[in-house]
């Protein structure tokens, strides 16, 4: 009597690394493991690993004790199968990446991360491979899902130094802007924003009226308050800016011939390159209109980092646990997606390309304005 082939599955990280990703790995390494008696090998440093066939055997030894850590066992890079450096010269490599996959005889591949991740699972997916994901991002903008691993940890990093900015902002009579992560989307800067207290909140979906900005805080001075907190999204941008980047991205989408596109591409990379620094602009504009001293405090990739919250750890386990059912099912193809307490199964290509942003009408936003946020409109 033939006994049943063990199944392999393979498991990487990619993309910026995020609070939760060891709870991921753990999840979707010990139910494949304990739960269906299956291999599960781990790739090195994302899609690279794949190239350069880089892997560790994941087992419970190994997988033991990573819930609770920061960042991943894994390691992760930004390296895209289809533009990967090699040699000095840029090469697609996502043939390569396929014979690895048969090599180690995989029945499925679990690739955690953000929208660039699944923009790659989805080549990956396209050249026969079967692919599942888990949405991984501390901006909460992957498309199709209610929350993202690493969100919840970030947005109470966030938080607490937004309170921490208050006590010296106070202190000092200044106006205190905290540039939070968010190029595309203000979800953390919003959050963290009303969770915070800030006094005004700029995010990417909301273009802003520095006039409009800085009478809020004059409202604030005369009513006694002399200090004022501003969180403001990296990607947040005056009315001005905004308009020239739609502008420019128009006419990126209606070029036809090469030298249109160039020179539209060219545009976009000299607005790009004008909005670095903004926020130190920003708070130099404050304190000419205002005449009250600014400070800026950039949270940077603290946000990153650090154990991840209760509720990372959670979402982690459901989405990791539930993609193992998955594959157990024959299910590929897919994003686990976070849906109200339980999770669902999304198609890849309908993830890949498309962004979460906040909407105008979302009730993050009406919260905040009936309390007295002031949002850059």
């Amino acid at each position: 009597m033939k006994t049943k082939p063990t199944k392999r599955i393979g498991i990487l990280t990619a993309g910026g690394d995020s609070p939760g990703l060891n709870a991921a790995i753990r999840a979707v390494g010990k139910a494949a493991i304990s739960a269906y008696g299956w291999e599960v090998v781990g790739f090195l440093d994302g899609f690279r690993g794949l190239v350069e066939d880089r892997w560790v055997r994941l087992d419970k030894r190994t997988l033991a004790g990573i819930l609770t850590v920061g960042g991943t066992v894994l390691g992760t890079s930004r390296d895209k199968p289809h533009r990967m450096k090699m040699d000095g010269h840029v090469r697609d490599m996502t043939s390569v990446i396929a014979s690895t996959y048969r090599r180690h005889r995989l029945n499925g591949l679990v690739c955690i991360g953000g929208g660039g991740t699944h923009k790659n699972a989805l080549r990956l997916v396209e050249k026969g491979l079967n692919v599942i994901t888990l949405p991984k991002t501390i901006d909460n903008d992957v498309a199709l899902t209610d929350a993202t691993i690493g969100f919840d940890t970030a947005l109470g990093i966030a938080t607490e130094a937004l309170d921490r900015l208050h006590s010296t902002a106070h202190s000092h009579h200044r106006i205190v802007v905290a540039e939070i992560m968010g190029h595309r989307a203000g979800w953390l800067a919003l959050g963290a924003g009303i969770a915070g207290g800030a006094d005004v909140i700029l995010i990417p979906e909301i273009s802003y009226d520095i006039e409009k900005v800085a009478a809020a805080i004059h409202r604030r001075s005369r009513r006694g308050f002399n200090f004022s907190i501003v969180a403001v999204a990296e990607g947040a941008m005056p009315k001005e800016d905004a308009a020239a980047f739609a502008l420019a991205e128009r006419r990126r989408a209606a070029a036809r011939s090469q030298r249109e596109k160039d020179h539209a591409k060219a545009e976009l990379a000299a607005l790009e390159a004008r909005h670095a620094g903004h926020t130190f602009r920003l708070a130099k504009q404050l304190e000419d209109l205002t005449h009250l001293e600014s400070r800026v405090t950039i949270l940077g990739y603290v946000q990153r980092g650090g154990t991840p919250s209760f509720a990372d750890r959670l979402l982690a386990t459901r989405l990791g646990t539930a993609c193992a059912d998955l594959i157990d099912e024959g299910i590929y193809g897919v994003m686990v997606a976070a849906r109200g307490d339980g999770v669902k199964a999304v198609p890849i290509k309908d993830v890949a390309g498309n962004i979460k942003l906040v909407p105008p009408d979302h009730q993050w936003i009406q919260a905040a304005s009936r309390v007295g946020t002031c949002l850059g409109e």
